[in-house]
């Protein structure tokens, strides 16, 4: 790999007149010692209206803020890619390809350069313009918010969907999955807070103080160490950028009503009882007076089928009589 192009400290112009109490200062407005105590010192604000945001304010996109003919994507992709290679046309500027020892992810990426495939590595704000905005920035002038975009302490080649993930949070509402990585985002988040006097909400400063917990001895990051690549533990635990909220097993859908059992088909309705036929089953003989003389009858009407085999002549209902 050959000797990374970053472009030299910038040195931030005054801000609002709320300037924060510098930390051992060093020749580019940077502070040195322990992340904790710069923690300490940065102001404690709510956030600024986002209005009048555009990603303009911070000069165009990729300055050549160095001057020494290569943008800062490509500086900031020689400086953390391995095995790079160059396009020869370019006076060795543009990266072609390159191997991404990806500090959020702990994996590595193979990166080409291409119109499908360049989006594979983004480079991170690590204080997001946005963020930046909202926490100071907008009262800085355009000078110094161009180097603030371009300041390679500021910036990180990374995974691009995770940082698409990260958006504008800060450090309240995204960290990076590989855990072994927080410790060094925050102590980079708060030395470009320092150097630029942008100050951090409550909340944010709750969640970094909470990561240092794990590493109170952490130094800031430097000028000299913003140079090089970060060595990345691709063996360390991951864990999710954003905790998430708590699952519970899917609730098992109710069991089917059991259908009804078909309804036992309608019985016919009994007969109603019928008087027993006197002297035995009637042969339908041709006259009341035959049935009569071989011992059947009287047959009354409604109750014996015979009635109606049979005249009626005084229609008092029984015939046979």
């Amino acid at each position: 790999m050959r000797t990374p192009r970053c472009p030299p400290p910038p040195t931030p112009a005054p801000g609002s007149g709320e300037e924060a109490t510098s930390i051992n200062e060093q020749g580019g407005g940077g502070a040195t010692g322990s992340a904790l105590a710069a923690l300490e010192v940065l102001t404690v604000k709510g956030r600024a209206p986002k209005t009048g945001y555009d990603r303009e304010q911070f000069g165009p996109r990729w300055a050549d803020v160095d001057r020494n003919g290569c943008d800062t994507r490509n500086d900031i992709l020689a400086r953390d890619l391995q095995a790079e290679t160059f396009d020869p046309d370019t006076q060795n500027c543009v990266v072609l390809t390159g191997i991404l020892d990806d500090p959020y992810t702990a994996t590595e990426i193979h990166f080409q350069r291409g119109q499908d495939t360049s989006e594979a590595v983004q480079i991170d704000h690590v204080v997001d313009l946005s963020d930046a905005w909202q926490k100071g920035a907008q009262h800085l002038d355009e000078t110094t918010r161009t180097a603030f975009a371009n300041d390679p302490l500021n910036l990180l080649a990374v995974d691009g969907p995770t940082n698409a993930q990260k958006g504008d949070g800060d450090a309240a509402t995204w960290l990076p999955a590989n855990r072994s990585f927080r410790c060094d985002y925050i102590a980079r988040q708060i030395a470009v807070k320092a150097r630029y006097h942008l100050w951090v909400t409550a909340a944010e400063k709750d969640a970094m103080a909470r990561v240092l917990t794990d590493c109170p001895d952490q130094v800031l990051p430097t000028d000299e160490t913003a140079a090089t690549a970060y060595q990345v533990d691709t063996t360390a635990p991951q864990s999710p950028t954003l905790e998430p909220a708590p699952r519970f097993p899917a609730a098992e859908p109710p069991a089917p009503a059991p259908a009804p059992e078909p309804l036992a088909p309608a019985l016919a309705p009994a007969p109603a009882p019928q008087a027993p036929v006197q002297g035995g089953t009637d042969p339908q003989f041709t006259s009341c007076a035959k049935a009569k003389a071989a011992g059947h009858g009287p047959y009354t009407a409604g109750i014996d089928p015979e009635y109606h085999w049979y005249g009626d002549g005084d229609n008092d209902g029984i015939n046979c009589e």
